[in-house]
């Protein structure tokens, strides 16, 4: 086990708390993303966590596969899936590159909290865009924090490897990274201004 997953495992128990901290946002994440999605969608929630999201869209779409390198934030996200008496999700405790996922078969692809932990975004985007059908979606939210406090203050707490090493994006970079995958932006908004965390759907060219 790697040191993101360890650290992810030992966030497991925290993480449904500090995603109540911030449940506004999180609300309007949900129903923007909603509004992108279709009953006959086959989704992949790509760093689910404990499956939070996944449950909130299950109704809205055919079926959602969640995946998470973290065993803890998976065992919690399928015990919350019995608790729910939700039968459309799958979750597995895997890598966005694991050969199981097969190529061209999700129509829309989630990254919430994600991409600013990812190390190769070249690499993840090809990925996320081979893995989509035609004209698919990413559905990402982000924080954006390069030069607000939130940045300066982690900064040197990723550095000294206290959390797993973040990127500062601004913006601009976030929407290039995306769009250099071969994605067209379709939506771009900024749902929390103090944390800079802004919501964008590309879809596939």
């Amino acid at each position: 086990m790697n040191k993101s997953e360890k650290f992810w495992d030992r966030m497991a128990k925290y993480i449904d708390r500090v995603e109540r901290k911030d449940e506004p946002t999180n609300i309007k994440i949900i129903e923007k993303t909603r509004n992108r999605l279709k009953i006959s969608d086959n989704v992949l929630d790509y760093g689910c966590g404990t499956g939070t999201a996944a449950i909130e869209i299950a109704s809205s779409v055919k079926k959602v596969k969640g995946i998470d390198i973290s065993p803890k934030m998976i065992e919690a996200a399928k015990g919350k899936t019995v608790e729910c008496k939700v039968k459309n999700i799958d979750f597995a405790q895997t890598t966005i590159f694991d050969e199981k996922l097969e190529k061209g078969s999700f129509d829309v692809i989630l990254c919430f909290n994600l991409l600013h932990f990812v190390e190769d975004m070249p690499k993840v985007m090809q990925r996320i865009n081979e893995l989509l059908k035609p004209g698919g979606l990413i559905i990402s939210a982000t924080p954006c924090i390069r030069g607000t406090f939130l940045g300066v203050l982690l900064s040197p707490v990723s550095k000294i490897g206290l959390i797993p090493p973040i990127k500062s994006f601004k913006i601009s970079e976030l929407e290039d990274s995306i769009a250099n995958g071969n994605f067209e932006i379709v939506e771009t908004e900024c749902l929390h201004q103090r944390s800079q965390q802004y919501f964008i759907a590309a879809k596939k060219k």
